[in-house]
This record gives C-alpha cells, structure tokens and sequence, in this order.
C-alpha cells in the first residue's frame, strides 16, 4: 500500500517515514501543499497524511480540492491544533480522520489501518488470469502444479500487470507507482523484476506470459 505523507517538518517527516516503512508501506514524503496535489494528481496512493499548517497551500485546501475532483482517496489530517472547531472543519472538508500532535506511532498506524480498510478488504481478494491466481492478501502466486511466495516488489509489478491484462503498462508507469518518484532506482531495473516473475511463471506452468513491446513497455496474455 502507498501513502503520500505531506509534512513540512522535515524531521517528523524522516522519522514518519522510517515508521512508515518499517510496517510495510510504501511512502512518498513532500513538504508543502503544492508538491502534495502534484504528488497526487498521479493518482498512485491508496492513502494521503497531510499536515494542515503547510507552506503554500495548507492540508484543508489539499483536501478541498481533492474533493472537489471527485478523488475519494482515503486521507488523515495532522495538525497541532486541538480546539473542536478545526476538527469540525477538517472532517467536513472531506478528511476520514484527524490526528492531533504529538501523537502515538501505534495510534497513528491504527488510524491508516482503519481509513484504508476499504482498500484493505478489497485487497483481499484474488486475482486470476488463465491458469494463474495470485492472492493479494498473502503475496501468493499459485497454479494447479504448485506455489510460491513473492517477494515485495515482485507481486506489485504482477498486481499491476494482472489488473491489466492485455493492457501495455510503460516502464515509467512501474517507476513511479513502485519505486516512487524520488527514489534512484535505473530504469533496466524494471526488466529485471520482469526477468524474476517470467522465470516464476514458468516454473508453475503458467499459461500466461509477459510480453514486451520495444521502448514501450510491458503487457500480459495468455499463450496459444
């Protein structure tokens, strides 16, 4: 699951991070409210932290304007501020909870879990393309012959593949929505993960294969 934490102090933000992280997040941290709505104008979040007292636009404004796009994405507000009538207004600007600092790290996971269970259920189901499930609950990958468990990065480059069968997904697309913007990684490490999961499918007999289309991308089908 990717959150987007939007956070000015950079030190709470490093150290959110790192909770984050720490309990199977992945995370993308900006510092004020511009680069959080660019952020998530990529529409690659399951969840948003915004902090309300944020350089150039603050969190309400993030979320008025999320709302106003119809974007129902899950989002926590954080915010010194205590009085009721910022809560109110907070909630009623469209926020699915409101965290007050300083807070617990234990609470604030709890809050993520609970405004995200809808995602969370629904991530339990599974997925299926030819003879080939894989359930989102346990990062499982399985065929009539056998099963096997993938690892992290593996089973978000399948999960997108598998919700997309057929559909050319751009090397860039799996940059940004596995390995985040910010984050170094070279663009051929994409065709390595790729190269892991055809050598996993074919190790389970799958009857579907991942194709490439030269300096395009990447697409799932089923084989002749």
């Amino acid at each position: 699951m990717r959150l987007l934490l939007a956070e000015d102090e950079r030190s709470l933000a490093r150290a959110l991070t790192v909770l984050l992280r720490k309990n199977n997040y992945e995370v993308d941290a900006v510092y004020d409210g511009e680069e959080a709505m660019a952020y998530l104008g990529s529409g690659n979040y399951d969840g948003a932290i915004l902090d309300i007292m944020m350089p150039k636009r603050d969190g309400i404004d993030v979320l008025c304007q999320l709302r106003r796009q119809g974007n129902r994405l899950p989002v926590l507000l954080l915010t010194a501020k205590s009085e009721v009538d910022d809560k109110v207004l907070g909630l009623d600007s469209g926020a699915n909870d409101y965290l007050t600092k300083p807070f617990a790290s234990q609470e604030l996971l709890a809050r993520i879990r609970a405004m995200t269970r809808e995602q969370t259920v629904q991530a339990t189901s599974r997925l299926q393309v030819g003879n080939i499930t894989l359930d989102r609950a346990t990062f499982e990958l399985s065929s009539p012959t056998g099963r096997l468990r993938l690892a992290n990065k593996e089973f978000q480059m399948l999960e997108l593949l598998m919700c997309n069968p057929r559909n050319l997904i751009s090397t860039e697309r799996f940059l940004e929505k596995i390995w985040g913007y910010d984050n170094e990684a070279e663009i051929n490490v994409v065709w390595v993960y790729i190269s892991y999961l055809r050598k996993e499918l074919a190790a389970l007999h799958g009857n579907i294969q991942i194709k490439a289309r030269r300096n395009a991308g990447y697409y799932l089908e089923e084989a002749i």
